[in-house]
């Protein structure tokens, strides 16, 4: 991988398996400075190392369920939401 120095290029943030457990602490400041660190296992991803504010990027929700709903084209529509009463149909076996 590049020295601490140098920045890195995109295909310096792939770790083989090994190398990422040896030197955990550089891949660590890597991916808070330079962005996701991918790991690979037998030369293929397997697993990526992300800063914690790059995660919660990442994970939170973009709105929340209620502004969602008040956002939808069908807000205020008064929907049907009754069932049938009919009785199911008889199905062979």
């Amino acid at each position: 991988m590049g020295t601490s120095n140098s920045p890195r290029l995109p295909h310096d943030r792939e770790w083989q398996l090994q190398d990422a457990k040896n030197r955990f602490s550089q891949v660590v400041d890597s991916a808070v400075h330079d962005g996701a660190q991918t790991i690979t296992l037998r030369g293929k991803p397997a697993a990526v190392v992300v800063s914690f504010d790059e995660y919660r990027r990442l994970t939170q929700p973009r709105i929340g369920l209620s502004a969602f709903f008040e956002k939808s084209p069908l807000h205020g529509v008064d929907l049907d939401l009754g069932r049938s009463a009919d009785l199911p149909r008889e199905v062979d076996l």
